[in-house]
């Protein structure tokens, strides 16, 4: 009853930008938090960055300063803006949401399907 569409993935140098988005849809009630999480190949899974609806943010150390997470609430959507990208960057990037459907009201969590992130040295 929810999905989360992420896009904005791509190839690019080291020193570059991106922007990705994740766009939630469905029976929707609250968004209490939203982020991004990133797997590398023979890696386990890493948050990146979240945001909690009281706007709070906790940022991997490996991307502060680089990375900027950003809400449209009337839109459902995060952003993450990725400046000054590294090959250690490089990983499929996951959308996370924690959200309480119209249907259940209880709170759980949703994952997109990934945008693969690529950064060349």
């Amino acid at each position: 009853q929810v999905r989360l569409v992420e896009s904005g993935g791509g190839l690019v140098q080291a020193g570059g930008s991106l922007r990705l988005s994740c766009a939630a849809s469905g029976s929707i009630f609250s968004v209490n938090a939203m982020g991004w999480y990133r797997q590398a190949p023979g890696k386990q899974r890493e948050l990146v960055v979240a945001i909690i609806s009281g706007g709070s943010t906790n940022y991997a150390d490996s991307v502060k300063g680089r990375f900027t997470i950003s809400r449209d609430n009337a839109k459902n959507t995060v952003y993450l803006q990725m400046n000054s990208l590294k090959p250690e960057d490089t990983a499929v990037y996951y959308c996370n949401a924690r959200i309480i459907t119209t249907a259940t009201l209880t709170s759980r969590d949703y994952w997109g399907q990934g945008t693969q992130v690529t950064v060349s040295s």
